[in-house]
């Protein structure tokens, strides 16, 4: 890209929904955001993502915005817990959701690298890819067979737009079992499973792969002209580059979606528990990175039944001083404490839709403060996504912690990050701050709710710092 390029659309394949983004870099905001469901499919031989019905929403997208600006550049996230099997013409199997059942894979443990090789913790069903490889291979071997590449999930989409394979470190060190994050290098499973070839040539977030193909390009009205695809980068990293550009160390960020992942920068040294969904993620420069997840969004939506009604000043007041709560965790084997069995302390079904928001959005905060506290987190938090607009989370999450919040809502994290690639890995442009951190007016009696969740908490064996 020999101009500085401005017009940013921005492929985010999230869990939840997929979006398309046109960004504006000059500005640093987003100009226009489409959407669309992302349930997997039920039909063939597992449950599996509609990889074609997304492609096609990605080139109605690209037709709507070359129509309206110029495309300077097109960068991509996705959500990770993903691989792709290329074939010889297309897909060697469908792409696989990660909340699938793998029945059959218990021989992957024996394969498995140990927690200090890969800062890797064991997860749930489909949730490290390793696992979802092997059960693959076990299952349907002939078809494995074919694979001519194995693409890491947000270079899936960059190789159905130029054709180049690829993979990329912030995907692959996504609780994958796959990578080395202190080696920067694949682990020991790559090479005992017999994988290591297959995957396509490792690139940066920031590399230009290669133009978009001559055929999408004239399908979307921009015939004639070469436009860059940026190799693209996982999602929940995307949303951490412009702080990371942005904010001297130490700080922490929480990006929020259908997970809430906390990264810590420059915080206090702490020991990473597997048994706790501790890791290290990698972030856009190949650097480990001290974080810790749980699905807030998945179960936000599960505790509000898809529906919060924000809640008012008394209903929030009743959930504190009735002591509603949510004991953790709501979707089984996953977040700090994925042993236990959580649920509600009273009935749901007796509780109006703005209290169960409020007590949704409580638990969130309390989850996430525990997830900064085990990482060793400092200094100002900053939350993207859709908790930054959750004014009872952020009340809450400030109160607990005693730190500063910023809550940019001016676009999506994820979109301003990807976006940022297209300035290359020397970017001098920093990630605009926040300027001010929000104000937040205190919850009263939140502490004495709190102690009421440690207790319960410590009652199940599972007692807080």
């Amino acid at each position: 890209m020999s101009e500085v390029p401005r017009f940013i659309a921005v492929v985010d394949i999230g869990k939840t929904n997929a979006k398309m983004v046109l960004h504006d870099l000059n500005e640093r905001h987003d100009l226009t955001v489409r959407s669309l469901a992302n349930a997997p499919r039920r039909d063939g031989p597992y449950p599996h993502y509609d990889t074609d019905a997304l492609f096609a929403f990605i080139l109605e997208s690209l037709t709507e915005f070359a129509a309206a600006h110029p495309i300077d550049a097109i960068s991509i996230t996705a959500h990770g817990a993903s691989a792709v099997l290329i074939g010889e013409h297309d897909l060697a199997l469908p792409v696989l959701d990660y909340e699938a059942a793998l029945e059959g894979a218990e021989g992957y443990e024996a394969l498995r690298p140990p927690f200090s090789e890969t800062l890797s913790p064991p997860m749930a069903n489909g949730l490290n890819v390793g696992r979802q490889l092997f059960w693959l291979q076990a299952r349907f071997p002939e078809r494995f067979a074919e694979a001519r590449h194995i693409l890491t999930y947000p270079q899936y989409w960059a190789f159905r737009l130029t054709g180049i394979a690829s993979c990329e470190p912030s995907s692959l060190g996504c609780h994958t079992d796959l990578w080395a994050p202190e080696q920067g290098d694949f682990s020991s499973l790559a090479d005992r499973a017999g994988w290591r070839e297959l995957f396509a040539p490792v690139r940066r977030p920031f590399d230009v792969l290669g133009p978009l193909k001559p055929e999408w390009a004239e399908q979307i009205g921009l015939a004639g002209r070469e436009i860059p695809v940026l190799c693209g980068i996982h999602d929940s990293n995307a949303s951490l580059l412009p702080h990371l550009l942005a904010l001297p160390a130490p700080f922490a960020v929480v990006s929020t979606g259908t997970w809430v992942v906390s990264f810590s920068i420059g915080g206090r040294k702490t020991a990473l528990d597997a048994s706790r969904n501790m890791l290290a993620y990698v972030d856009a420069f190949g650097r480990p990175v001290p974080s810790a997840l749980f699905m807030g969004g998945r179960e936000f939506d599960i505790l509000t039944n898809r529906a919060p009604a924000p809640p008012d000043e008394a209903a929030l007041a009743r959930v504190i001083e009735q002591g509603l709560m949510v004991r953790p965790p709501i979707v089984p084997n996953t977040g700090p404490f994925p042993e236990e069995q959580g649920g509600w302390s009273e009935p749901a079904e007796d509780l109006s839709a703005m209290e169960r928001t409020a007590a949704a959005s409580l638990y969130v905060a309390l989850m996430t403060t525990e997830s900064l506290a085990l990482i060793g987190a400092n200094g100002p938090i900053v939350v993207e996504g859709p908790f930054a607009r959750n004014l009872p989370f952020l009340r809450a999450l400030g109160q607990l912690t005693g730190r500063p919040i910023f809550a940019p809502t001016d676009g999506t994290g994820t979109s301003a990050g990807a976006a940022l690639l297209a300035l290359g890995p020397e970017v001098a442009v920093a990630g605009r701050p926040t300027e001010q951190p929000v104000d937040l007016a205190p919850i009263m009696g939140l502490e004495a709710y709190v102690a009421k969740w440690r207790n319960a908490l410590a009652e199940q064996g599972d007692a807080l710092p």
